[in-house]
């Protein structure tokens, strides 16, 4: 099996992680690392 898409999302967030440093909290952090990775904001809950 093929880890492509997987290493794809790590160099983003390794990119990401780079230009993160000095962020104030991790939820800040994460959220950008969400919104860089193409998350729509939307939380589907059932």
């Amino acid at each position: 099996k093929r880890n492509g898409i997987t290493e794809g999302f790590h160099n983003k967030i390794e990119m990401m992680t780079r230009r993160a440093y000095g962020f104030r909290n991790f939820e800040n952090y994460r959220l950008r690392v969400l919104a860089h990775c193409g998350w729509d904001g939307v939380i589907n809950r059932v």
